[in-house]
This record gives C-alpha cells, structure tokens and sequence, in this order.
C-alpha cells in the first residue's frame, strides 16, 4: 500500500513519538493478552460481526476516503442524531482508541497486548487528511481495555469554533511523555494521586501543573469539564492556561458554556456522569430506551447498587444501631442506679464475693474460759502441722460446735483460733444466709465453702448457727429446708485434706436439727459458760489496761460483786466508768465510777429526773425496806443484800439487789425458801404499814417470781410434800392428769403460804427497823449493806447529805367560769348612779286564793 507524500513528514514524527513505547513493549516479556472479548452467543452471532452498515451522510461527504460501511452491531437510528451535533474533535477523541485507556501507565505496568493496539491506531488514524480537521476511525467500537469512568474523556471546549486537532496533535498530546522533562513515571503517580483523591484540589492541581509543564492541554480539559474533580482557584487558572494553550486565546471566560455543541443540556449531562460513575463504582446502570434527552422525552437513569454497596449499608446500619443502643442502655442504668426504682432490694449480698479476713485476735486477749481455749489448741496445732495428728490414724472433727449464754466469747474464741493459726477466717451470720428469694441461702453457703477450699487452710466461722440449723419439721416447705440440706451437703462433702476447719456458734444448741450435730459434722462441743470469779478478775484486769485508772483500785473486790455477769458486761462496766469520768471532767477514772458503772449494769439506769410525790416515796420505800429485812433476817441468807434503792432504775420504781460473796453453784430447798420469803417482803410490808386495801400493783414482779421459784421446787426438783412422788412434773406438765395437776398446785399455793405467814411474823417483829430503814431510805435514796445495817441499829449516816424534799407539788387549778363572765350593767358588784349594794330582796311570795 502506498503512502500519499503529504503524510510521510507527520508519520515520521509518530514513529519517533511512538518507538519508546514500541521498545518498552518488545523488551516486556511475552504473555497472553489479557483483554476481555466477549464470546459469540451462537455461529449467527459470529457471523453478524462482520456485516456492516452505511455511513450518515455528512460522514460520506466529510470522509469521502473512508469506507462507507459500519459495523452492523451499532445503533445506527440514535448515533445518527448525535454524531451529528457533536463537533469535529469530539468525534476524533471518541474515536482515538488511546484516548479511551487511561492516559498514564507505568513501564512496569504494560503488557504486549499494547503493541498491536498501538500499531492499529497508526494504521487507522495516522493516514487520515487533516484538511478537514477530524479525525476518525474505521470502526465504532469499544476499545478492548475499557477506561475506568474517573479517566474517560468528555471533552467539550467553551468556544466559539472548533479547535483544529488532527489525530497526530491527539497522540502527542497523550503520548509524549518527555516534552519539558517530566518522566512518564512521574505523571502516572501524579494521575494515581488525582484519581485516589477526586475531592482534594490540592492532588488536582499537581496533576495539572505537571501536564502544562508536558504540554499536555488537552487533558487537563478533559478532567476539568468533567465535574468529578475538586477544583479551587488554582485549578481554575490551569484551566485557563490549558484552554489558552489550545484556542491561542489568552482571554477565556472559563464560565462560559457557548462552546459546547454536543446537544445535550447541562441537566442531561449531570444525569449520563452520575450513571458512568455509577457503573465505575460497581453499579448497573438502566436507561430507557425511549428517551431522546428532549424535554419531552427525558433520559431516565436507574442506578442498581451493587451487592457490596448493599452489605457495606446493612453493616453500617447495624453499627449505628447497635451504638446507638449500647448508649441507650448506660443512659438507663444511670437512671435506675440513681433513683433506685427497679434495682433489687435486699440481695446486694448475694452475688458479693465472699472474702477472708486477716485476724488479728490471739488467745491472750481472750480470758475467763481457759478450758475452752485449750480444747481449741487442737485446732491451732492441726492447722499449723496436720502431719503430727496423721501420723497414728488419728484425725480431727470437720466441725466445733461453740455453746454458751451470749457475751461469753464464742466469736472472739474462734477470730482467736484463726489468729493463732495465721489462715483465712472466713465470717458469716446465720441470718445473712436466707433471703426472701428462694435459693438465696444455697447459694452463699456454696460460695462460702468454694472461697474457704479455694484459700485452704482456712477457717470457716457461722455465728448463730441455730438461725438456719433448726429442727426441720415435715410440715415445711421445700424452699425452708434448701439451705440446712446445702450445709449439710458441704459438710459431707469436705474431704480431711482439704484442710479446712468448721466453727460454729449457738445460744441454744438443744434447737439445733439432729443430722448436723452427728459425728462427722459439729460433732464436737465445746462450752464457753459464764466466767467465775478469776476469770472475771482477769477481764476486768485486761480492759482496765484499755483506761487511765487511779491508784487503790480494788478490782478483785469489783469481780467479787459481778458474780453471774457475763465478759461483754463486765467490759461495758469498764466503758461506762470511763465515760462518767469524762463527764465529771476527772483525770483518771477511780473506784466511784467503777461502782457507779457496775449498779447501772446490774440495776439499770436512774431516773433522777422523774416526779414522784412523797406519799408514793414514802410507800416505795417501805416496800423495798420489807425485801431488805426479809433479806438480813433469813436464816439461809443465799443471797447477801448488797443495795437498795428508791430511785427509779429500769422498768421499777425502787430496787433492792443481792449479790454473792463467792459464786454459788448449788442451791437447797431452804435456799429457795428464803429467796421466796425476799419476794413476799415487799407485799407484807405494805399490808403491815397501809393494809390489805392499800397494797399497790408493784408487787406482781414479786408474785411472779416467788411463783416461779416454788413451782420448780415442787415440778422440777422435787422438793414439795403432801403426797406427791419425786418425779419431774415440768417438762411433762401438759400431759400429767387433772388430778396430779391440783397436788402439784396445791403444793405450789402451801409453799407460798408458808412463806407469807413467815414474812409477815418476822416484819411485825421487826416493825421499828422497818420504819427506820423507811424514813432513811426517804432522806439518802440510796443505801448499801453496811448503812442500812447503821441505820436498823438507830445509827445516824454522818458522812451522808439528806436529800432535800421536793415539796409539795401545787397542781394547777382551770379558772372560774364565773371570772370570765362580763360584768353586769350598773357597775361593778351591781352599783350604778343612785343604784345600792345590796343585793336585791327575793321575790314575793304567791299570793293565795
């Protein structure tokens, strides 16, 4: 085929501008193509692709050297119209298949399939004329690597007149890479750059002032009038230079869209860039056949998102929801928290973490129950050396059992033994255990057990056993019994290495269910009683190390006189000493307040500050000054007399307190008798003074207890007459016949009789001591042993102050109703001007008939 001689000088300037590339392709190493065709459907298919069909006709007049034929596949019906209003170098880009691919590649990045493409541009568009200004291909068709969407060219220029590109301009516009000395490698980053950031102005006009340094106008055209790019006024005055490098035109409005002949309004064309950058996106794009992108036909674009776009909305919708409600529900937890509305009451405990304490308590600060602590010595040794009691077969019981009255130590014994020990003590109260929910109790005590295995050896303390331990009874609930079976459960359950010790504390182990003090279980029970008279000593010793005392304290003397007080009593009597001298602002605390401390204990608190009338005083005297008497003149004297009082202590409106010289263990019938002849006392004295109709209601203590003292002597210890057996009748009283009942009272009312008859005989007797010791208790309120017995003898109290009298109380009288009244008319007491004061003469008689 010959060349025309007119094209040989522009076809040598593309092979200089093409051979780089035709280099870099031959020295890339050959691989297949990897450009999609898409497979014919069926031989027909095949065999329509090369059927052609004619060219409009202003293409046959305009290219007269070109083939009259299309491919018969293009819609010849709608490209008709737009062909035709699309100007000269529009249609030389559309048909450049260069300017469909993206217009920078790396070296790297090619493959040989660019060569053949690269030699059938030349061949197709190189030798076209350029008289006419266009340039065109031989075939409408898509280009085999389609460009993406953000690089495909739209170009429209705002001119007036078409710019004469010839297809060579195109290609040196797109390919030479080398004019001004920027590297092809440069601008393909800078285009990479561009198209990762479609809304940074900044990466447009680097791309931008790049491609001017290139020479390359035109694409900078391309990307600005495609909208999908940021732009600032930088990029605008690019534009302008671009735009200046190709009409010649220094002056151009850049606002203006004069130039733009392709026919479609700027409205339309928004809609074709949305759906084309929809299908870059991964969308499908639907377009209505029917519309010619007329006013009255308009183009309908319907974008299909893609099922990545979908997932990637739903996945964005649930993390917004599911923040939004984590935010939700701290906000309603804030507000239930702080108004306390819908949080559980009561069950604060029963997901607490049960903790060990670390006790400080030795068996040195526990005194007055030494046999109990050398039991627990065992325990000590055990958990110090388990070996030592192993080693013969011998092992010790899972469970002690500590009973006692209250305040004797129970608790301290045991915080002693884990003190001693050094091991975990694990604490818990009998009622923390249940709570109104069901399963509560189960639950703690196999949280308790867990924690105790967990830190073994440990020491697991359950004070007031008896709160869940009691005697299950068949008429119970099933819910009742889940927390004594747990117990039992856990006791069982504990192997002997696990090293892990069970104390318990009662009042009443006699309560207690018989499965759980089994052997095996709490079979061991260690009893922690009252403190006798040195160990009383010892206690008092050991908290007066605790207070400033004054010098010629005579504690042994004070544990003397608290036979039957308890180790928590005998330490309030410490504190309440202490605190009196603070109050009487003394410096050390002395035997007055000891004293003071041990009567508040034992008789109670006074009432100096209640009103009584001296009558009432006088008659509470008397009966004190009775159980006195009866008191010193027994011939037992269980009970030496100690103090008695008239002012008001407790619940009673006098007291008279009796106290052992030592500790008494036992008692005889003629003890019990001259106890009930110290509670008839009070009764016989005021029927001596006042008589039997003036005998007042304090003597029902009395009454009660002098009943009770005989109806043990006669049903528990057989000590009563009259025919009955010496048998217990008290624990099986109900049961016992009528008949035996009324021996058993009858036996009951001859012993109190006796008893009266005794007392009265000895006070009438005694009758001037009694008035003696009445009217002193009257002047002094309170007196001891040896003053009253100063006082029966008719000894004056010297080192006494009387106390005075109140005086008689005057009681408040209302007013006269009379004195309230108005006065009458006339004056006071009648009088009036010219009026008498006397009174007025009664009225006259009827008079007869």
């Amino acid at each position: 085929m010959a060349f025309q001689n007119a094209l040989l000088p522009e076809l040598a300037a593309v092979t200089v501008e093409i051979w780089p590339s035709v280099a870099n392709s031959l020295a890339t190493s050959w691989r297949a193509s990897t450009t999609l065709t898409r497979p014919a459907s069926s031989p027909s298919a095949t065999s329509q692709s090369g059927r052609t069909s004619t060219l409009p006709a202003f293409l046959r007049n305009e290219l007269p050297s070109r083939n009259s034929s299309l491919p018969n596949h293009l819609p010849t019906n709608d490209i008709r119209s737009t062909i035709a209003t699309m100007p000269s170098f529009a249609l030389a880009a559309a048909a450049n298949p260069l300017a469909q691919r993206p217009t920078f590649r790396l070296a790297a990045q090619r493959t040989t399939g660019a060569l053949p493409r690269l030699f059938s541009t030349i061949a197709t568009g190189g030798m076209q004329r350029r008289a006419a200004g266009i340039h065109t291909a031989s075939r409408f068709q898509a280009p085999a690597v389609p460009r993406p969407a953000s690089a495909q060219p739209s170009l429209w220029i705002p001119l007036g007149r078409a710019i004469g590109l010839t297809p060579y301009t195109s290609l040196l516009q797109y390919r030479n890479f080398n004019n001004g000395g920027i590297s092809r490698n440069m601008l393909a980053n800078l285009e990479a750059a561009a198209n990762r950031n479609p809304a940074s102005s900044t990466a447009q006009n680097a791309f931008y002032q790049v491609l001017l340094k290139a020479n390359m106008p035109a694409i900078i055209v391309e990307r600005y009038q495609s909208g999908r790019y940021a732009k600032n006024q930088a990029v605008e005055e690019a534009y302008a230079k671009a735009l200046s490098l190709l009409t010649g035109n220094k002056n151009v409005d850049i606002g203006s869209n004069e130039g733009h002949s392709s026919g479609l309004s700027q409205g339309q064309l928004q809609a074709i860039s949305q759906a084309v950058a929809a299908n870059a996106h991964g969308g499908n794009i639907a377009v209505s056949a029917k519309g010619s992108g007329a006013k009255d036909g308009p183009i309908h674009v319907v974008v299909d998102e893609s099922i990545a776009t979908t997932i990637f909305k739903w996945i964005r919708f649930f993390l917004v929801f599911g923040f939004v409600c984590y935010l939700s529900l701290i906000v309603v937890s804030m507000v239930v928290e702080s108004f306390n509305t819908l949080k559980r009451t009561g069950t604060a405990r029963a997901d607490a973490e049960v903790k060990a304490e670390a006790q400080k308590a030795r068996f040195a600060d526990v005194h007055g129950c030494d046999e109990a602590k050398e039991e627990l010595q065992e325990i000590v040794e055990f958990l110090k050396n388990p070996d030592k009691f192993s080693t013969l077969g011998g092992k010790l019981p899972k469970g002690v059992l500590l009973v006692g009255p209250p305040g004797t130590g129970k608790t301290l014994l045991a915080r002693a033994v884990a003190g001693e020990a050094g091991v975990p003590f694990f604490y818990m109260s009998g009622s923390e255990f249940d709570e109104i929910y069901v399963g509560v109790g189960a639950k703690r005590v196999r949280d308790l057990f867990s924690a105790a295995r967990a830190k073994s050896p440990a020491i697991i303390f359950i004070d007031e056993l008896d709160a869940i331990g009691g005697k299950r009874n068949t008429r119970d609930a099933t819910y009742v019994k889940q927390t004594l079976n747990q117990l039992l459960t856990e006791l069982d359950g504990f192997d002997q290495s696990s090293q892990v010790i069970i104390l318990a504390a009662t009042n009443f182990p006699k309560l207690l269910d018989k499965a759980l003090t089994r052997p095996g279980r709490f079979d061991r029970h260690v009893a922690v009683d009252l403190p006798d008279v040195r160990g009383r000593l010892a206690i008092l010793k050991h908290h007066a190390k605790k207070v400033k005392m004054s010098e010629g304290i005579n504690l042994q003397e004070l544990a003397q006189g608290t036979s039957g007080l308890s180790g928590a009593e005998l330490e309030n009597i410490v504190n309440s000493a202490a605190i009196n001298a603070s109050k009487n602002k003394s410096m050390f605390v002395t035997m007055r307040d000891l004293i003071w401390a041990k009567d508040k204990v034992i008789m109670g608190a006074e009432k100096k500050t209640m009103v009584i009338s001296e009558k009432e005083k006088l008659m509470t005297a008397y009966h004190e000054a009775g159980h006195a008497l009866a008191a010193l003149y027994t011939t037992a004297q269980p009970m030496p007399l100690y103090k008695v009082t008239i002012l008001p202590r407790g619940m009673s409106l006098g007291h008279t307190a009796f106290l052992p010289q030592m500790d008494k263990y036992s008692w005889s019938s003629s003890d019990y008798t001259a106890r009930i002849d110290c509670s008839m006392g009070g009764k016989v004295a005021e029927e001596i003074v006042y008589g039997n109709d003036m005998v007042t209601s304090g003597v029902s203590a009395d009454l009660n207890n002098a009943t009770d003292l005989a109806f043990q002597m006669v049903a528990s210890f057989g000590m009563g007459g009259g025919g009955l057996a010496p048998m217990d009748f008290g624990s099986r009283y109900n049961s016992l016949s009528s008949a035996t009942k009324e021996l058993v009272e009858k036996e009951v009312q001859k012993l109190l009789s006796v008893s009266y008859d005794r007392t009265k005989e000895l006070l009438r007797l005694k009758r001037k001591e009694l008035d003696l010791l009445a009217q002193a208790l009257v002047d002094y309120e309170t007196l001891d042993k040896e003053e009253v017995l100063k006082v029966i003898k008719g000894e004056k109290l010297t080192d006494r102050i009387k106390m005075p009298r109140s005086g008689q109380m005057t009681i408040p009288r209302p007013p006269s109703p009379l004195e309230s009244l108005p006065p009458i008319a006339g004056g006071q007491q009648g009088e009036d001007a010219g009026g008498s004061t006397e009174p007025p003469p009664p009225p006259a008689p009827p008079a007869s008939v």
